[in-house]
């Protein structure tokens, strides 16, 4: 890899990444690598300066992601139009995402310089949110999103449409709409299936569906879907990749279709989708 210039992530509230975080800094130093810092790493290194975040993907060749799968997320939504290469280091729990074991990290660089490695390229979702004929939110995610009710304890009913065609009208506590990459995550709790990312779909996954013979639907990748609020319910919300929130009113509407830009994750030839998922899911134990 010819880059010079790698942007570093993190997730602060983890008890080691302080000390993980100035070794790793100090090892690429040592290698005439530039770091980038945003103002988080910066100011825990005790470092002046630091960068913005939402700049730190325009100014890197690579990100290194210590954190977890939210942090992942977060990288990936980043990256946006560049879709630079993500390395991901598992400081966190699951970790469906992240590449690498946290005491495999530095034979990991070794071989990202070396050029020892494969690009993992993920669907992504653009999102649009739309009140009264004009776009109130935006944005891409990498895992799903999530039309869901509010804290009171009753159903919303959501009006679906693929291609621009009706579908069926749900009630219940809401619908998520998830990329191949997110069916291990909330669409799986809510009685989902695995999708292999290298199958081109996207799925609609009911959340507690009041007509049991609503079901998990996956779709072309190229159908455009539009989620509908059709009750009057204060609370509803539009959340995307579990980390931005957007509050709906009656009649907005979330049309969501596959992005142009693709997240690329970093992985080794020798690391299999299938091991990772008899691993993460404890499939073959016992």
């Amino acid at each position: 890899m010819k880059s010079k210039s790698i942007g570093i992530l993190i997730k602060p509230k983890f008890p080691e990444v302080k000390a993980t975080l100035q070794n790793v800094v100090n090892w690429l130093r040592a290698r005439s690598i530039d770091v980038l810092l945003d103002t988080t790493s910066a100011s825990l290194l005790g470092e002046p300066g630091g960068i913005q975040k939402t700049q730190l993907a325009g100014k890197a060749d690579v990100l290194l992601v210590l954190g977890g799968d939210g942090t992942m997320l977060n990288a990936a939504r980043l990256a946006g139009e560049r879709s630079i290469p993500i390395l991901g280091v598992n400081m966190g729990g699951l970790g469906f995402l992240t590449e690498v074991r946290l005491d495999n990290l530095y034979p990991s660089l070794e071989r990202v310089f070396a050029n020892d490695y494969v690009l993992d390229e993920r669907l992504m979702l653009k999102t649009h949110i739309h009140r009264h004929g004009e776009t109130v939110a935006q944005g891409g995610v990498l895992n799903d999103v999530v039309v869901s009710k509010g804290t009171l304890a009753r159903m919303i009913e959501l009006k679906i449409a693929i291609q621009g065609e009706f579908v069926t009208n749900l009630r219940g506590d809401g619908l998520i709409v998830t990329t191949p990459t997110g069916s291990t995550a909330y669409s799986l709790s809510a009685g989902g299936p695995i999708i292999e990312p290298a199958v081109q779909s996207l799925m609609l996954t009911p959340i507690c569906p009041h007509t049991l013979t609503h079901r998990p639907l996956i779709v072309p990748a190229h159908a455009e879907i539009e989620v509908t609020l059709t009750s009057k319910d204060d609370g509803a919300m539009a959340t995307m990749d579990g980390q931005v929130g957007v509050a709906l009113s009656q009649g907005d509407s979330v049309e969501m279709k596959v992005s142009e830009h693709r997240t690329r994750l970093i992985r080794f030839p020798e690391t299999r989708y299938y091991d990772v998922l008899r691993e993460k899911l404890k499939w073959g134990d016992g």
